[in-house]
C-alpha cells in the first residue's frame, strides 16, 4: 500500500509510519487518553506496528492520530483518535475523520466499530450510529490492565 500525505495549510495527515513520533503518541495516550492511562510505551509501539495509522502533523510535529485495526476486507476498528488540546477547534478532527472514512483501501467494509466516551457527535457526522442491537455484542474488558 502506498503511503499518502495530504496537506491543508501548515498541517499534514500522513499514513507513513516512519513519520510517527512514538514518544509523542505515548505521552498523549499514557497521560491524557482516558481509555488507556498509564499504557506502557512498548504496548503503544506494538499497537502502532500492527495497525494502519493516520498521523496528524503541524510541520514535523505530531499533533494527532487515528489508529485502525483492520483486515482491509470486512472489518475495521477505529481507536486512539486524538488531536492535541492546543490544536482543537481548528477542524482537524473532522478533517482526520474525513480522511480516514474516505481512504480507498478502507471502502466496502462490512463493519466499522469504535468505542468512545465523549466524541459521539463527531462520529455521528460521518454516519456512525449507536449499536442497533447491543444484546448481540460481547466483550472481555480488563479496564485496569495498565494500572500499577
Amino acid at each position: 500500500m502506498t503511503d499518502v500525505n495530504i496537506y491543508k495549510g501548515e498541517f499534514c495527515i500522513s499514513t507513513d509510519k516512519v513519520k510517527l513520533d512514538i514518544d509523542a503518541i505515548h505521552e498523549f495516550l499514557s497521560t491524557k487518553a482516558y481509555w488507556c492511562i498509564n499504557i506502557p510505551k512498548d504496548k503503544v509501539q506494538t499497537a502502532i506496528e500492527n495497525s494502519f495509522c493516520f498521523g496528524v502533523y503541524q510541520d514535523e510535529k505530531q499533533i494527532g492520530l487515528a489508529r485502525i485495526i483492520t483486515d482491509f476486507s470486512t472489518i475495521a476498528y477505529l481507536g486512539d483518535v486524538y488531536i492535541l488540546e492546543e490544536y482543537r477547534g481548528l477542524g482537524l478532527s473532522k478533517w482526520l475523520m474525513e480522511t480516514v472514512m474516505n481512504y480507498p483501501s478502507l471502502q466496502g467494509l462490512r463493519r466499522w466499530i469504535l468505542l468512545t466516551g465523549d466524541a459521539h457527535e463527531l462520529y455521528r457526522k460521518f454516519g456512525w450510529i449507536d449499536i442497533a442491537d447491543p444484546t448481540k455484542w460481547m466483550e472481555l474488558h480488563n479496564k485496569n490492565v495498565y494500572s500499577k
